[in-house]
């Protein structure tokens, strides 16, 4: 039989749905597992947007989207909130695709920006799929590590040090998974500035926009006037509308970037579904108190997180100003995430995915989301609590 390519051995599974994997496995074994390795919202679909889905199905929406970049409503309804939203103009006609997932925006922005071997710039930490999606479509992954003690930071002249010849664009996530930083205005300037100096596209990941505490909300590179031209939005339903498994993402920004990721989405997608499309529009145009809701209730889940992580012996959680992951880490101790994660998952049976999975070596940190029931969140943290000794 032949052997798998040699760019599929250096991709691998996602780390977070390895862990996943890796809890489900342990509850089917009757482990009284707690899995906090996803980011998957625990509240449903609200009704009105499940509602709007079966609304067209039954009125026939059942087939080839048209135009396959997206159905005209949805284009319209994502310019709409854009504008209003981000202060950012798109058109809806050519600026525009909607796609089965933000993976998939992700893929097809960089496949539209990247010759083989160009380097696409990131922070570290940064969500799992960044260096996986930029190898699979031929470019070079280079992460710049940040720190928490430095609050996660991106500075200019940290950025200025990983340019090379072959530096074609960096990916910016705020809110950040893991680490729940937002960009303040001091990183936004000097990303503008680094972008117009040496010529880079910016994607600009917002799928965590809407949740965001304590009153700051996320700003998007693409309404910086100077560079807006060469940013990528990359954007979606899963998070803010509790919509993972309806795979809806988006990519909006220059027209002539998205003629040529929509030349590749033909290829490959197609389309997304139509009637999530118009679920989608029900969203987006809709109430949006839903979407306060689950704000409100994953800040205060966040602000538990934090509490209780610094109260735990040998262990610390930074601020957390958005998104919905703890970050904490093992403030003294030999051992690497992997391993503190392993002993977690085994002694605790509590599933976290460790921080060498975000590009981070130098400090034992673990994720832990917290899209879940505060009963299910206390009940982790003793756990872990009762087996702190053993992290050391």
């Amino acid at each position: 039989m032949p052997s798998p390519t040699q760019l599929a051995k250096r991709i691998g599974k996602s780390p977070t749905i390895a862990m996943n994997d890796k809890a489900k496995q342990l509850a089917a074994e009757g482990h009284a597992v707690i899995g906090l390795a996803g980011g998957e919202p625990d509240f449903d679909t609200p009704a009105h947007i499940v509602e709007a889905a079966i609304k067209a199905m039954r009125d026939g929406e059942t087939r080839y989207a048209a135009p396959s970049k997206g159905i005209r409503p949805l284009l319209e309804a994502i310019a709409d909130k854009m504008q209003r939203e981000n202060q950012v103009r798109v058109d809806p006609g050519s600026g525009i695709i909607v796609t089965p997932g933000g993976k998939l925006a992700l893929f097809l922005a960089l496949k539209a920006m990247l010759d083989p071997g160009d380097e696409v710039l990131f922070p570290a930490p940064y969500w799992v799929s960044y260096p996986s999606i930029v190898t699979m479509v031929g470019g070079s992954p280079v992460p710049i590590e940040t720190s928490s003690a430095d609050g996660y930071k991106l500075r200019l002249e940290h950025l200025r040090e990983h340019i090379t010849p072959r530096s074609k664009a960096i990916i910016i996530n705020s809110p950040c998974n893991p680490t729940g930083h937002m960009l303040s205005s001091s990183e936004l300037e000097a990303i503008a500035s680094l972008a117009l100096e040496q010529d880079l596209y910016i994607i600009s990941d917002e799928i965590y926009e809407k949740l965001n505490f304590d009153g700051r909300p996320a700003v998007s590179l693409a309404s910086i006037p100077e560079i807006s031209e060469r940013v990528v939005v990359i954007n979606g339903m899963s998070k803010a509308y509790a919509m993972t498994g309806w795979r809806l993402g988006w990519l909006a920004g220059p027209s002539s970037l998205i003629n040529v990721a929509g030349m590749f989405n033909s290829q490959t997608a197609t389309s997304a579904a139509t009637f999530t499309q118009h679920a989608a529009v029900a969203a987006l145009t809709g109430p949006q108190d839903c979407v306060e809701v689950m704000r409100r209730a994953y800040e205060e889940r966040r602000d538990y997180m934090i509490r209780a992580f610094n109260s735990i012996p040998n262990m610390s959680s930074p601020d957390i100003e958005g998104a919905f992951y703890a970050f904490p880490k093992v403030d003294k101790t030999s051992k690497t995430s992997a391993e503190v994660a392993n002993i977690i998952l085994e002694e605790a049976v509590v599933v976290g995915v460790p921080g060498s999975a975000f590009g981070i070596t130098r400090d034992a940190h673990i994720r832990f989301s917290f899209a879940d029931d505060i009963n299910k969140l206390k009940e982790a943290v003793e756990r872990i609590r009762g087996i702190a000794h053993l992290l050391a």
